[in-house]
């Protein structure tokens, strides 16, 4: 890929999350942190879309490609509607789209990297499977880990970061914003062995 063809290339990195400041310090909203990073390291703000998002546009570094990030404004379950209607909108390919969330089977501040695969019980990811029609596009996927004991994983999520987890929490998010960065910019696999290794 030529070098313009490069700046040229169009990426949306949607974060997940409910809105509302109620929301805000939630696991089930980390998405929204990672994305909230990405804009302040563009230098962007975030402005209201007609799709029913927040949304910056900027590039991902000097040359990089061009970037959209994305905070859909309805509820995590009905997320599909506001990242179609971006697709729509910038024609942006499946492909070339980045999901950050949250994920339970995962440990806290674990990374994985994937394209495609089942939304693990995440409505927010099948929202937006269904919504595009499909499941091939990115994820980036921020590890909170199973609720203790016998307590409802749909409550634990709409649970505050633990004050032990909030010690340790901006590096974790520091370390997804590059990981977002790093799957545009050097492709899944590359991205997968530098994150997946630590």
């Amino acid at each position: 890929m030529t070098t313009s063809e490069t700046r040229d290339q169009l990426w949306m990195i949607a974060g997940l999350g409910n809105p509302g400041p109620g929301y805000a310090g939630n696991r089930h909203n980390v998405g929204f942190m990672v994305v909230d990073l990405l804009a302040s390291r563009v230098g962007g703000k975030f402005k209201s879309h007609k799709a029913r998002a927040d949304v910056v546009e900027g590039r991902l570094g000097i040359g990089g490609p061009r970037l959209v990030l994305a905070k859909p404004k309805t509820f995590m379950n009905l997320s599909g509607g506001p990242v179609k209607a971006l697709r729509d909108f910038y024609k942006i390919e499946p492909a070339q789209i980045v999901v950050v969330h949250d994920e339970l089977d995962v440990d806290y501040g674990t990374l994985r990297l994937k394209l495609g695969g089942g939304d693990n019980g995440h409505n927010g990811l099948r929202s937006i499977s269904s919504a595009l029609g499909t499941k091939d596009y990115y994820r980036v996927r921020f590890g909170v880990g199973r609720p203790p004991g016998r307590q409802d994983p749909a409550d634990f999520v709409l649970k505050d970061f633990s004050s032990v987890e909030k010690k340790d929490l901006d590096y974790h998010v520091d370390r997804t914003a590059d990981a977002a960065e790093d799957l545009i910019r050097r492709g899944l696999v590359d991205a997968q062995n530098l994150y997946h290794a630590a």
